[in-house]
């Protein structure tokens, strides 16, 4: 109902009902009001679209610094607010971003078959396209080095989608008992964080350690928090482990 109501206001609803979860992917060349929405009669944007569902943004340096830093408020959130001189609209934009980028302009920074020819000047500006507060906000940050064509056409032996399937359902129906609703992880406030993420001795001092060696912010710890407590859900413990929040602590950009 929530995405039928959003879909019908922007004048984008092409049947009675949207019955499956969205998937958005706007060109890096997107304006602000595309994105975050607005405009003469204030419509919702690209954030508010991919509401419940997955807002992609492939090439993400390329996009313009304004309308990345925009997306801040709906990342931290759950909702954006247009201001206008008709007035302030607030849209709904609770969505998974996943967001890809080059290591450097050219893209072989760390390729081991083939130089980058980037100076250091360039890669630094490149990378900084992103601010340090936008990537604090997102929770896994990955590299996906380049395979080797022996990888690729192997045949694959790794768990099936239908697998990942069931273990991703038995984790929301454990997320479902623990919040009474429809409730994720990813939106516990801090006195849930302190029921729900209780950490024993050791797993405290890696904690305590990670946060001292990376500088981490304390909504990198909140969020590491909340990935351990998923990753301990997927496998079905009742508790954070070791295993669990070295996992988590591993998908966050680290400097030292």
């Amino acid at each position: 109902m929530e995405l039928t109501k959003i879909y019908s206001i922007a004048g984008k609803l092409q049947e009675n009902f949207i019955t499956s979860r969205p998937v958005r992917s706007p060109h890096h060349t997107t304006s602000n009001v595309a994105l975050v929405g607005g405009g003469t009669n204030p419509k919702p944007g690209e954030i508010t679209l991919s509401h419940r569902g997955i807002l992609f943004l492939d090439e993400f340096p390329e996009f313009p610094r304004n309308v990345l830093e925009a997306l801040r408020q709906p990342l931290e959130d759950g909702v954006v607010t247009v201001a206008r001189a008709s007035g302030s609209f607030t849209f709904p934009a609770k969505f998974t971003l996943v967001a890809a980028q080059n290591p450097c302009p050219c893209g072989y920074m760390g390729d081991k078959s083939k130089q980058c020819l980037c100076s250091p000047g360039q890669i630094f500006k490149y990378q900084k396209k992103v601010s340090g507060p936008l990537l604090d906000r997102i929770d896994l940050h990955v590299e996906v080095p380049r395979l080797p064509y022996e990888k690729m056409a192997a045949v694959s032996i790794s768990e099936n989608s239908l697998g990942i399937k069931k273990r991703v359902e038995a984790a929301r129906q454990m997320q479902r008992e623990r919040f009474k609703d429809s409730k994720t992880n990813s939106e516990m406030t801090l006195v849930e964080l302190k029921e729900f993420c209780k950490l024993k001795e050791k797993e405290e001092e890696l904690l305590k350690q990670a946060m001292k060696k990376y500088n981490f912010s304390g909504r990198s710890m909140h969020r590491i928090l909340k990935v351990a407590r998923t990753i301990a859900d997927l496998a079905q413990k009742e508790g954070i482990e070791m295993s669990h929040l070295a996992e988590a602590i591993n998908y966050r950009p680290k400097t030292e």
